[in-house]
């Protein structure tokens, strides 16, 4: 007569067998959603539209989304500028410089594209998927968009060359940053004026990422080979960091040394590129200011990085898969014809038993504390 253990592995094993028959799945489907043109208008990595790739099956390229949205006035693909999405809602967004397009993920059908006063750039998408942070192209303002119909909602207008977004983890907080001022905007979301400022900084923000405890920045900016850091609560600068040893060349692209940063999701970890020396820096975000560790080569010249959202996975945007714990590349992107896919927009999407279930972010943001 079989024993009560025996049983209950018998049981356990007949649950799971009923599980597989039934089509559920044991662990959500990792998809990496690549847009392209994601660095300029350069078609030659990876054409246009959106690249999808199974995580976990070695980044095998699933399909290629078409768009019929993001094009010049002479029929071009017109460079993307950012990429967001949101689970819930099932919806994906991507701006270029004229037009901000939203995507079904079910029917993978462009619902509508609008252009708004004065172009777009690198938007955020609020937490639970209701608005989106949306900066115009280097102007003035941005514009806060109703994430549903792509209605202006509000209006804000630091007049610092809008670039880059970060909507906060735990969505009380965006952070705005312009390529013509060495503030940090901090707008409160729940009444769409700006709150304060961080900084001054020693040169105009590029790319930046935020804990997530929404407590310190680290931001990249102008003629810096590095980062410097600020206390998202005191407003003050703290610290400045730069990566010795390295000639600070001349760049292809961006104009800035540094043009990437991006946090593991742990927070342990620190990613900074290096364009010129074509490497990736790593550093240990334990201590404080950070301490670098590690450096890695890639193929070209990086200008972003960003992760899985367990954190197991980093992607610059040459298109080199890195496995963050052995610092190993495994893998590099390639589209339907063999190509180097390379992009600066790019995010993880998951899908289970056939429904969104977790969406990634384009920047590196930390999600100690928010998720």
């Amino acid at each position: 007569m079989p024993t009560v253990l025996t049983r209950v592995c018998i049981a356990l094993a007949l649950f799971r067998l009923a599980g597989l028959a039934s089509g559920a799945d044991e662990q959500p489907r990792r998809l990496l959603y690549v847009a392209t043109p994601g660095i300029r208008n350069y078609l030659e990595y990876g054409g246009h539209g959106i690249l999808v790739y199974d995580i976990d099956h070695g980044h095998k390229l699933v399909k290629r989304i078409p768009l019929n949205s993001g094009f010049d006035d002479s029929g071009k693909p017109d460079n993307v500028k950012g990429i967001c999405a949101n689970a819930a809602t099932k919806r994906l967004y991507i701006t270029t410089t004229k037009t901000l397009a939203c995507l079904d993920l079910e029917t993978e059908k462009v619902l509508w594209e609008k252009s708004y006063e004065g172009g777009t750039d690198r938007p955020s998408l609020a937490p639970d998927g209701s608005n989106l942070y949306l900066p115009s192209f280097e102007k003035d303002h941005w514009n806060v968009v109703d994430a549903m119909s792509g209605a202006v909602i509000a209006k804000i207008e630091p007049k610092s060359g809008s670039h880059n977004t970060v909507y906060g983890r735990d969505g009380k907080h965006a952070y705005l940053a312009g390529l013509k001022s060495p503030l940090l905007t901090v707008a409160d979301t729940s009444t769409h004026k700006t709150e304060k400022t961080i900084g001054p900084f020693s040169a105009a923000i590029r790319p930046f990422t935020v804990n997530g405890k929404s407590t310190l920045c680290f931001v990249n900016v102008n003629g810096l080979l590095g980062f410097e850091i600020g206390d998202l609560t005191t407003g003050k600068k703290l610290h400045r960091v730069e990566i010795e040893g390295f000639q600070q060349g001349p760049v292809k692209r961006h104009g800035c040394p540094s043009h990437g940063i991006g946090f593991t999701p742990d927070e342990k970890e620190l990613w900074v590129v290096d364009a010129f020396n074509q490497l990736v820096h790593i550093f240990d975000a334990t201590m404080m200011p950070p301490q670098k560790v590690a450096s890695l080569k890639v193929r070209d010249e990086p200008g972003w990085v960003t992760f899985t959202i367990r954190g197991d996975l980093a992607y610059p945007s040459t298109g080199e898969i890195i496995d963050v714990k052995t610092r190993k590349i495994i893998a590099t992107l390639a589209d339907e014809e063999g190509r180097p896919v390379m992009s600066e927009k790019m995010l993880e999407i998951d899908t289970q038993d056939g429904k969104f279930v977790a969406a990634g972010d384009q920047f590196g943001v930390g999600r100690v504390g928010n998720p």
